[in-house]
């Protein structure tokens, strides 16, 4: 892990050098241990460590920095996080063989490396070596027991290795992140350097990168291109959440900087949204364009310059499978976001092409190699960070048929388009000449008018997107009368379904636009301020896996919401029904799985705000056309700070079974609760049934308990939906049943992050084993003697 204040650098460092103990000058040991004022100084005095006070600070660090480069840049800090504020500080090897600082408090250490060993003779030292790595090791074995590599800072040196396990990688990119928000990606490796920095694929780089391969690790090191030079080099991540490349010859007085990434706005991550590809533009031209067969999903965000929305597919058309679609490519691009591509490194292009094509999911493909000469990705789902780069390579775009005529038409006659252009500029410079003489002759005679004919465009009334809404700047408010013809009057042929808060209806607008009316109950207690929650939450959201609102209405008595219309209602209406859900084959579950997991972790991590939905379940997942999971209603939704851990209420709200132990007994809720939410929902997809079944055993014995028995027999596999037949990938699905029990482990803590889970879903790594987690479905007593069964909403109870 590679960080600096505010930023990440990630990946996991794995341990490779060996220690060198041929002086003393450099060591550390048992007997001799450093004090403030002392220092270690490396072989040829490339490096020393000692305790120093950054700026004008007056606190005391240990660290390690240059010895003899200019400003004697600090490379490495141990108690960063804990100064110590005087000069008592010691550095020393203890009995434990762990290397600790102590301050002025020689009792308790500052910092310490925290590591587990058998107690022995043998002798332990801690050597500073010339790559600027302390290393902790035994003496008699060369055994590291810890070295600082291994716990880097800012800054990232000469063979300092990064590494990822070499099953969980799909293809190895770096990232860089500010907090828990994806900043910036390298790109995949395309066999000469990191595709998105072609800086450093080219020979006239200073530095080398290099990358590594083996059964068991994929890694990356780096040097310098010209070993023989005498260069100090480093890479910094900065506060400003940049990454800088910079060397400085020994005879120099300053360093000099190389390059700086991001490289420029369009390599900020995300920067035009799904399925949106980024172009860096001269004057004021909008960066931003959709890919091939794509559309902006709200054009007046995007003529208000922003893209996060991304794009969707042009008309609102749903892909027909395997009826005339087509590959469109789109030349040297950086290649999107390769954490959930499936990787084949021995298919050829065509190949690749090939079972793209076969497989209805797969959105686009692309070489690995950097002239396409070998390796094959395959993108299922979403196209993230896509953007124009010097350099880059040829991404491959799946486009309807419907579509293709278009991008046929307009190839098949880009000769002719250029002689039309040309022959458009020829008649353009002669109709200005003309124009010129005219204007030449009479002003001989007489002046031209002032005045124009031209319409006041500024006297033109403004329409609004939506027939008969009144809006403002930032949210759409339709008038009642709008709704209530759109809905027939709240007719019950219309109405889509009741919640905790009142109906849901379908109605059609004056230009047919199909929405869905979320009807506020006049007698709801508490629904005014769901309402509010609502309104302020959802407006603020963008993500292809949450429902769109498109404005509300607010008159009189009447509160009421208004979103896209989605015509295969909600996820409950499919799963728990046998009839629609023989129709769901374990490769759509598995897609709409994932569409979830992107949603909640896009609440979780990626908006704006931290948001913690405290309500997920069955019947507020809905489904658009091609059965693409969107989160619904907020109405219940809390906004916390990025940096809380959990969360105390009074007030418990959500529906049981799907509500975490912590939440349900002590009203304690967290981003964690909504994993065990999740972990609910996922069991349910695959098996088919409520986390309130019944099941073998007595009326305790309910889905997640039911799992739970089988996992520990070994004979999990038995739960799965019988309608899948023997068609699934039983690893694939065997992975999602563990991922949903570790969702509902019984303590929070033991329950993975939902950035975890969307990594889990989309790699094939090895996965903790579960505990056994926590069984509430069953009905459960409050102080009050509240009871709720797994169907009801809770709207209060009292917690602690």
């Amino acid at each position: 892990m590679y960080f600096t204040k505010g930023f990440l650098l990630l990946h996991t460092l794995l341990a490779f050098l060996i220690p060198q103990f041929d002086t003393l000058q450099d060591t550390l040991t048992i007997s001799k241990p450093i004090r403030d004022g002392d220092r270690l100084v490396s072989m040829r005095e490339t490096f020393a460590l000692g305790f120093f006070s950054p700026g004008e600070s007056t606190n005391r660090y240990v660290g390690i920095w240059f010895y003899k480069a200019p400003e004697q840049p600090v490379v490495w800090v141990a108690n960063r996080d804990n100064p110590i504020t005087d000069h008592s500080g010691v550095l020393s090897i203890d009995l434990h063989r762990n290397l600790v600082l102590y301050g002025e408090d020689k009792k308790q250490p500052i910092w310490s490396t925290n590591i587990i060993t058998k107690s022995n003779n043998k002798t332990t030292l801690a050597q500073l070596n010339q790559l600027g790595n302390l290393v902790l090791f035994i003496k008699e074995t060369t055994e590291v027991l810890w070295q600082s590599f291994d716990n880097p800072t800012d800054t990232f040196l000469p063979s300092m290795k990064l590494g990822l396990d070499r099953k969980t990688a799909s293809s190895p990119e770096l990232f860089l992140y500010k907090g828990n928000i994806l900043w910036w990606r390298s790109g995949h490796w395309n066999g000469i350097g990191w595709s998105g920095i072609p800086t450093l694929s080219s020979n006239d780089s200073v530095m080398n990168f290099n990358l590594f391969y083996n059964h068991y690790e994929t890694s990356t090191i780096w040097g310098l291109r010209y070993p023989g030079v005498s260069l100090f080099s480093r890479l910094v991540v900065n506060g400003s959440g940049s990454i800088q490349r910079s060397v400085s010859a020994i005879s120099d007085q300053e360093w000099d900087i190389l390059g700086t990434l991001p490289l420029d706005r369009c390599d900020n991550y995300g920067k035009c949204g799904a399925f949106g590809m980024c172009q860096v533009q001269n004057g004021t031209e909008f960066e931003c364009t959709c890919l091939p067969g794509f559309e902006p999903r709200s054009p007046s965000e995007w003529s208000a310059r922003n893209a996060t929305s991304g794009c969707v597919k042009k008309h609102g058309r749903a892909s027909v499978c395997k009826s005339g679609e087509e590959f469109v490519k789109v030349e040297h691009v950086k290649l999107p976001d390769s954490s959930f591509a499936r990787v084949d490194e021995k298919l050829s292009l065509k190949e690749c092409e090939r079972r793209c094509l076969e497989n209805c999911s797969c959105t686009a493909y692309g070489g690995v190699d950097a002239k396409e000469e070998v390796g094959c990705m395959r993108w299922y789902g979403e196209l993230m960070d896509t953007r124009v780069l010097d350099g880059g390579q040829n991404l491959y775009v799946r486009v309807d048929a419907f579509e293709l005529d278009h991008f046929k038409g307009f190839f098949a006659n880009k000769r002719r388009l250029a002689i039309m252009v040309v022959a458009l500029v020829v008649t353009s410079l002669l109709i200005f000449l003309c124009a010129k003489c005219l204007i030449k002759r009479k002003r001989k005679g007489k002046r031209l008018s002032t005045n124009s004919s031209l319409p006041n465009f500024e006297d033109s009334p403004s329409r609004s997107e939506f027939d008969g809404s009144k809006s403002n700047s930032n949210f759409p408010v339709f008038d009642l009368k709008t709704i209530i013809a759109a809905t027939d009057n709240f007719s019950a042929a219309n109405e889509l379904g009741k919640g905790g808060f009142g109906s849901v209806y379908k109605g059609l607008l004056q230009n047919r636009m199909e929405i869905a009316v979320k009807r506020l109950s006049k007698y709801s207690g508490q629904g005014v301020e769901q309402f509010k929650n609502e309104v302020s939450l959802i407006a603020k959201l963008q993500h292809r896996n949450l429902v769109r609102i498109l404005g509300c209405c607010i008159q009189a008595e009447e509160k009421m919401l208004i979103y896209e219309y989605l015509p295969n209602k909600s996820l409950d209406s499919f799963i728990f029904d046998e009839t629609k859900r023989s129709c769901l084959d374990w490769g759509k579950r598995f897609e709409i799985i994932c569409g979830i997991a992107r949603g909640i972790l896009y609440l979780h991590q990626d908006s704006r705000l931290r948001i913690i939905h405290r309500d997920l379940k069955a019947s507020n997942i809905l489904l658009d056309n091609t059965l693409n999971p969107k989160i619904s209603d907020f109405g219940m939704a809390r906004i916390v700070r990025g940096d809380q851990i959990e969360v105390n209420t009074n007030r418990v709200v959500g529906t049981y079974g799907y509500m975490s132990p912590e939440y349900a007994m002590q009203g304690i809720f967290s981003i964690k609760s909504d994993v065990y939410s999740f972990g609910v929902l996922l069991l349910e997809i695959i098996v088919g049934k409520k986390n309130g079944t019944h099941y073998h055993n007595g009326p305790s014995a309910y889905l997640i308990e039911h799992v739970w028995d089988l996992w520990r027999e070994g004979n999990v596999m038995e739960i799965v939906d019988a309608l899948l037949g023997e068609t699934y990938p039983a690893n694939e699905v065997l992975k999602c049943i563990q991922i949903g029990l570790l969702c509902v482990q019984e303590h929070a803590s033991d329950r993975p992050t939902m950035l975890t889970v969307v990594f889990m879903l989309g790699n094939d790594t090895p996965l903790p084993s579960p505990k056994q987690p926590a069984f509430i479905s069953t009905n459960i007593s409050t102080s009050k003697g509240a009871n709720s069964i797994n169907e009801m909403t809770i709207t209060k109870i009292d917690g602690r």
